[in-house]
């Protein structure tokens, strides 16, 4: 499982990480972000609850694709930063 949080249209309302604490939680300006080395969800069975829970969709989550670990989600998505 690969987890995206799209940085330019999170808008911070914190569902995510109310819904998944072990997983997701607030940068300092209340935005969210996978605690490190959950990046692939760590096996909880909320992240998906998460994801839908978010009110403006900016979290996506995907099965691995194939043999190598490519993901279905775009890879600009897992890394763009917030500017």
């Amino acid at each position: 499982m690969r987890i995206a949080i799209d940085k330019d249209v999170c808008i911070g309302a914190g569902q995510c990480a109310l819904t998944a604490p072990n997983v997701f939680t607030q940068d300092d300006e209340g935005f969210s972000q996978l605690l490190p080395g959950r990046e692939d969800g760590g096996g909880d069975p909320l992240v998906r609850e998460a994801a839908r829970s978010c009110p403006v969709g900016a979290i996506t989550v995907s099965e691995n694709a194939g043999p190598q670990g490519s993901e279905d989600a775009p890879a600009d998505l897992r890394t763009l930063p917030r500017t």
